[in-house]
Parts: structure tokens; C-alpha cells; sequence
């Protein structure tokens, strides 16, 4: 038995060879403080955000894309096996877990350790940018360069791959995640509106854009106003959304070059002639590829089910184990 799980600090996927994406949920739990139990994981848990009594806490086990909180994270995990093959199987399964390629190797050890508790019979860990390409269909282990950016909640990551491995990576901790806090910070700035970050996802994904509309598009969204204490209800624009992500897509950009700047001549050929690929639940967002385009001048182009990638490409290296072992950080 063979599980391919993309461990994100927003969402999770999880994979089964031969099945494909058995589960999409969000990275969240819920536990019971006075019990120390576990109420929720998942969508249920991810509805109660923002609205729980202080009896309940709610936990995002992974902060930028690494384990923050062991315990949770290893009953999650838990949870996504059991759902996706039932909670009695007469065999532990192998699990292949993606990891962002600037992680430590104490935060390593614990994504293996989380994983083997969580009843897996071996762990393998394997980069997301490698995974994401080869679950966008890019020929890895070619001799020409291949470039992959994969945004997701947590962690942005560059990377130029060539022969199956990493040639050079950039990764920072700025992503989806940022994003909605930057638009909450900017309609408290400029409305003078709390809302939570639920509300500033939705915006995200609804009007949210990399570059200035020509028609704007506009949303109503309900909040808190600041000075007087009061739900409030307000209209906003996609241009405004545009104005609040502006720093942190300029975050981003920064880190392509980075990339880039430090790509050999021979690789940076292959990259212009074939554009970056994009990966990730935040490339998502309306416009992101022309603006690299436009800034960068190397064409962009979003991978099919760009939020699905990495997961695909977990089922794919756990079919093709031999194929795939130089690229694989195996631990037993």
C-alpha cells in the first residue's frame, strides 16, 4: 500500500497510485482543551475559525511549510491515512511526503518521525519543486534546465532542475498565507474594517489580482468597524486588493531573479526558450503569470491543477521508486 501525502500549510492532498487524489482538506485541527482531545480536522475544523468559545482552540499545525506543532500534526496525518484507506488495513502503508527544499534537517527528522507514528511502515521525502514538476508533466531527469515556481500557503519556492536534481533553489516564508494578511491589513488601514481571515481569503480568491483591472471587480464583505465597535458592511474593488498584494508579488519577484542571477548560461537558455512553470494554490491568483512575465521578460505559465502537483507527484515517484531514487531523501 502506497500514499502519496502534500503536506501544506493551507490545505493537504493526499494521493493513492492507481486512485489519484482521494482527499483535499484544509491543514487545520481543532482540539478540546479541558479533554485534550481532538474535535475536528479538516473542512469541519477549518469552519470553526474565528468562531470558537476559548474551550476550543484551533491549530494550523504547519507554519511555512514546516511542522510547528508535533503532536497535532501527527493526529492529523493519522486522520488523512485513516480516510483515505480505512481505519483497519492489514499493512502499514509506505508514505511519501513532499517537503519544501529549504527545510532544515531537524525539520526533517520531524515530518519522518510524525509520519511513522501516524502508523506509515517507511517514510520517504522528496522536495516539492521536484514534485510539482513531475506532477506537472515536466521531464525531470532531461539534461535541459527546467524552471518551477511553487507558491503555496506557507512557502514560495524557485527552482531551476536539471537531470533529476536541483541545480539552485531560492525559497522564502511569504506566500498565500501573507497575502491575506496584507489585504486584511490594508482594508484596516484604509476602511478602517477588521475582518478575519476567512473573509480575506474569499477576497483573494474572488477578486483578487496581480495587476490592475481595466473593469474593476468588486465585493461586498462584512466586518467589524474599528471605531465604533459595529459589524459594518463595505463594498471593495479588485484594484484595491491589487494596491494590498503589491509588496508581497514584489517579494516574490525578487526571489525569481535570485534564481535566476545565479542559473549557469546554459540553463538559463533552456528557461527562456520554455518559460517557468507555475505551481501551487497562490499562483492561483488572477494575472500572477503575466506580471512575472511582464517583470522578469521569461514567459509564465500555469500548470494544469496547479493546487494538485505536488500530490500528483508523490503517486508518480511512489510507482516509479527506482526511477526516481537519486531525487528522493529516503528514510526508512
Amino acid at each position: 500500500m502506497k500514499i502519496g501525502i502534500d503536506l501544506g500549510t493551507c490545505n493537504s492532498v493526499v494521493f493513492i497510485p492507481k486512485k489519484g487524489v482521494v482527499l483535499q482538506e484544509p491543514s487545520v485541527v481543532a482540539v478540546a482543551l479541558a479533554e485534550n482531545e481532538i474535535l475536528a480536522v479538516g473542512r469541519e475544523a477549518k469552519e470553526m475559525m474565528g468562531r470558537t468559545p476559548d474551550t476550543i482552540k484551533i491549530y494550523r499545525p504547519l507554519r511555512d511549510g514546516v511542522i510547528a506543532d508535533f503532536r497535532v500534526t501527527q493526529a492529523m496525518l493519522k486522520y488523512f491515512i485513516d480516510k483515505a484507506l480505512g481505519r483497519f488495513r492489514p499493512f502499514k502503508p509506505d508514505l511519501m511526503i513532499g517537503i519544501p527544499a529549504g527545510i532544515t534537517s531537524t525539520e526533517r527528522r520531524a515530518v519522518i518521525e510524525a509520519g511513522m507514528n501516524a502508523g506509515a511502515r517507511a517514510v520517504y521525502l522528496a522536495k516539492e519543486p521536484i514534485l510539482a514538476a513531475v506532477g506537472a508533466n515536466v521531464p525531470i531527469n532531461s539534461c535541459s534546465g527546467n524552471m518551477i515556481l511553487d507558491i503555496g500557503g506557507g512557502t514560495s519556492e524557485a527552482a531551476v532542475i536539471s537531470l533529476g536534481g536541483i541545480v539552485n533553489f531560492h525559497s522564502i516564508r511569504v506566500a498565500g498565507d501573507k497575502m491575506d494578511l496584507a489585504i486584511s491589513d490594508y482594508i484596516k488601514k484604509k476602511y478602517n474594517l477588521a475582518i478575519g481571515q476567512q473573509t480575506a481569503e474569499e477576497i483573494k480568491k474572488r477578486i483578487g489580482t496581480a495587476l490592475p483591472d481595466k473593469e474593476e471587480k468588486r465585493m461586498d464583505i462584512k466586518g467589524r468597524d474599528m471605531a465604533l465597535g459595529l459589524p459594518k458592511n463595505i463594498k471593495i474593488s479588485s484594484n484595491d486588493v491589487c494596491m494590498a498584494l503589491s509588496d508581497i508579488l514584489s517579494e516574490i519577484i525578487q526571489m525569481i531573479k535570485i534564481v535566476l542571477r545565479d542559473t549557469p548560461p546554459e540553463l538559463s537558455a533552456d528557461i527562456l526558450n520554455k518559460g517557468m512553470v507555475m505551481t501551487g494554490g497562490a499562483s492561483l491568483l488572477n494575472k500572477f503569470p503575466a506580471l512575472i512575465a511582464r517583470s522578469i521578460g521569461v514567459p509564465a505559465i500555469l500548470a494544469d491543477d496547479s493546487i494538485l502537483c505536488v500530490a500528483k507527484g508523490t503517486g508518480i515517484m511512489l510507482e516509479n521508486l527506482d526511477l526516481y531514487k537519486k531525487t528522493i531523501m529516503s528514510k526508512k
